[in-house]
């Protein structure tokens, strides 16, 4: 029990340590806003530069766990602290280490980061998709050790209780509305007089495709491919020959319901069960060789728990869909 407890608190820290790597050497120093509670922090660093990304996520983060507690009533677990309080730590000195000077760190200057060497000012695209993957690695490792990041969640939280708005809609307008604060700040230049570079409204695109590709990323880790599918078999026969597939070829089992045809009022064996992607094809030429007139639906399982497959979530445990 305690190895456990010690491993989830140490992928909850790995977790927290990748997502913010790639805030620090894929998303900031190109000014993409994917979102959230770090997005608004990049956001505010190019109009206070002496500040750093992760110093803004701190004045974000601790107010936010604040608020939690006060309207939402809830009970912060050690987890979600530690999760919300180390990750701008973490980016800070990620930062510190990554740039040579003190104007290299202000100014986020990619021609610097870890001496050149990793420069993609010309490959905006390709920093945007590995960035934003790898932020939705980090967050999707925190989530799976029970638990989160805090910041626009909390915001997301308190909109649904007193808008009336449900979760995944008010997540949308936190970094809707995050994102727009990139746009007037980063592309339209707005409050930042001493950029000299053309600014562009163009990074708010690459900031969109962040925000999708961390979420599905995010989904991704956490609940897996969902490759599982759903099967019915109906037929007229006792299809002893697919039980035997079941059975022993795929050492799997499977339930038979009684059911009878609405129309003949004959009866019929319906077979349910869950089988990976791959073992689809063999089911079905197994069912084409035993019953080529049977009824067959194959469908995606969103979610299997059980003995084979995953266990039932504890109560309390992060769900992200």
């Amino acid at each position: 029990m305690i190895k456990q407890q010690l491993i989830s608190w140490l992928g909850i820290f790995i977790g927290c340590t990748i997502m913010a790597a790639g805030f620090v050497f894929f998303i900031n120093p190109y000014n993409i806003v994917p979102g959230g509670v770090y997005g608004a922090s990049i956001v505010l660093h190019n109009l206070f530069p002496s500040i750093q990304v992760g110093t803004f996520g701190y004045m974000f983060d601790i107010p936010l766990l604040i608020l939690s507690v006060v309207l939402l009533g809830s009970k912060l677990g050690g987890r979600t602290i530690a999760a919300a309080l180390s990750t701008p730590f973490i980016m800070n000195a990620l930062s510190y280490f990554a740039y040579p000077t003190k104007e290299a760190l202000e100014n986020l200057d990619p021609a610097l980061l870890l001496g050149g060497t990793l420069d993609m000012t010309d490959h905006l695209m390709l920093t945007t998709l590995f960035g934003s993957a790898v932020i939705g690695i980090g967050q999707g490792i925190v989530v799976r050790n029970q638990a989160t990041t805090g910041g626009s969640d909390i915001v997301a939280m308190i909109i649904q209780k007193y808008a009336h708005i449900k979760f995944s809609t008010a997540i949308l307008l936190v970094d809707a509305v995050v994102v727009c604060f990139g746009l007037v700040v980063i592309g339209f230049g707005v409050g930042n007089a001493d950029n000299t570079t053309t600014p562009s409204c163009l990074l708010s695109l690459y900031s969109l495709i962040a925000i999708y590709v961390s979420s599905r990323i995010l989904a991704r880790v956490i609940n897996g491919a969902k490759n599982d599918k759903l099967i019915f078999i109906i037929s007229d026969k006792k299809l002893h020959e697919l039980h035997e597939y079941i059975l022993k070829d795929l050492d799997r089992t499977a339930t038979c319901i009684k059911s009878s045809g609405l129309y003949s009022g004959s009866e019929k064996e319906m077979i349910f069960l869950v089988v990976s992607y791959k073992e689809v094809a063999g089911i079905k030429q197994t069912i084409k060789q035993v019953d080529p007139k049977a009824f067959v639906i194959v469908t995606d399982a969103y979610d299997t728990f059980g003995e084979g497959w995953k266990q039932l979530p504890d109560k309390g445990e992060v769900q992200p869909e």
